[in-house]
């Protein structure tokens, strides 16, 4: 693609980069056979071609964001499937995350939006204040369908819609603490506990302490620890998702001064990604930039890490696990076959969904800000997901997890819940 930026647009390092990725995309359009929106809605503009489009010419002519390019900008659930199937190699994941961080800057957007985007990153990255708002969404869900009725109150009735009815005790698994190895110590790693999967399902971290010690590795949860920023980060609040960031490559890097770490292990895809890319996130900063690239290179998915483990194969479970890759997994960070290698392995006959490509409409707040379209992904997954006839669906992200069991009575279990009870773990709780 032929870009037309000036020498002092292009001294901005943000748009030298977002320049160098518009010039590989060669308008070939493979990227709108497996972008989730452009199925669904058929408009080019909702097609990562046409949102580049868009981006380039925002970018290009130094411009303001304006309600078109932010509606179809919001509109992209940043899944990533476009990257895995573009022959170019366009790092759309950049782009777009520029997009965000400049329509932020220089777009006001109406009053109710402002306000569900201010409400969404005040709340979900803390896991207290998330604890209370969960417990207070009982009061509100009575008038979920009159909130629906209401266009600008639709995200807030999401939110209702998706608030589970009871919420599990806090978990010891995400206070700061050294689990140690059972035996002799083969590993030591550090674990996200992150903000919204502790408060909605302690037992997949759990899960990962059990099966982890019992193989020799110790597990450090260390204190300090903080969101991983990828909710605000693709809100475009950079400023915020850059802080904690900050903070949590020093606490990471204090547990490597400490005792040394093999790793540090993710539960949560969605966090993963962008773990992953703090040290393209911090390349600017001379004081981090090293530091961020050392945190990503030790950033593990969990089924990542035990993949090195060579984990014995068991005897046949008589189960059949429906393996959703979350979008997150599959094109963030390109893993696609360790975790049903892994559940295989564990005993499980495993069935690839139809489409698996594409996304289940949860993609961190997607689900809430844009309930319309995501309700129309999520029907398309589970539809073929119930295809499959599994007993049991496996992802590797908690949002999926939510997502999903909001539309199917077949249980939906992070693949180390699965793994854990496999090689000598307890039966999870939703299977009993």
């Amino acid at each position: 693609m032929q870009t037309n930026f000036t020498a002092e647009q292009l001294a901005d390092p943000h748009v030298a980069t977002s320049e160098k990725i518009l010039r590989k995309c060669v308008h070939c359009g493979f990227c709108t056979a497996t972008c989730p929106t452009y199925v669904t809605l058929g408009n080019e503009l909702d097609s990562p071609r046409g949102r580049i489009y868009l981006i380039k010419d925002m970018l290009e002519n130094g411009r303001p964001a304006d309600a078109e390019v932010v509606t179809h900008i919001d509109r992209c659930l940043s899944c990533l499937a476009c990257t895995t199937t573009c022959p170019s190699g366009v790092d759309y994941m950049h782009l777009v995350d520029h997009a965000r961080v400049h329509i932020e800057e220089t777009y006001k957007r109406p009053f109710w939006n402002r306000l569900t985007r201010n409400v969404l990153a005040a709340v979900l990255p803390y896991p207290g204040r998330f604890r209370l708002a969960l417990k207070a969404a009982a009061l509100g869900r009575p008038f979920a369908g009159l909130l629906k009725r209401v266009k600008v109150l639709e995200p807030f009735a999401a939110m209702l819609e998706l608030a589970p009815r009871t919420l599990p005790k806090a978990s010891d698994s995400a206070k700061p603490g050294t689990h140690l190895a059972a035996g002799a110590r083969r590993g030591r790693v550090a674990i996200l506990s992150g903000c919204a999967q502790p408060v909605l399902k302690p037992e997949i971290n759990e899960a990962t302490i059990r099966l982890l010690t019992r193989l020799g590795v110790e597990v450090v949860a260390p204190a300090g620890e903080v969101c991983c920023g990828s909710l605000v980060h693709h809100m475009g609040r950079e400023a915020q998702a850059l802080e904690a960031a900050r903070r949590n490559v020093d606490v990471w890097l204090g547990e490597v001064e400490k005792g040394g770490l093999d790793a540090i292990i993710i539960t949560a895809s969605g966090c993963g990604t962008t773990i992953k890319d703090y040290g393209f996130m911090l390349r600017l900063d001379p004081a981090y930039a090293d530091k961020a690239a050392r945190v990503s290179a030790l950033a593990k998915d969990v089924t990542e890490y035990l993949s090195t483990l060579d984990l014995p194969q068991q005897e046949a479970r008589g189960l059949t696990v429906a393996y959703h890759s979350a979008c997150s997994m599959q094109h963030g960070q390109k893993i696609t076959m360790a975790p049903k290698t892994l559940l295989k392995k564990a005993g499980f006959v495993v069935r690839d969904p139809a489409e698996g490509h594409l996304c289940c409409g949860s993609a961190g707040t997607y689900n809430i800000l844009q309930s319309e379209i995501s309700a129309k992904l999520k029907a398309r997954k589970v539809k073929n997901i119930e295809a499959t006839k599994a007993d049991l669906i496996a992802t590797g992200n908690i949002g999926c997890i939510t997502q999903i069991a909001t539309g199917t009575p077949i249980p939906i279990l992070h693949t180390v819940e699965l793994l854990d009870w496999a090689y000598g773990g307890k039966k999870p709780a939703v299977l009993s």
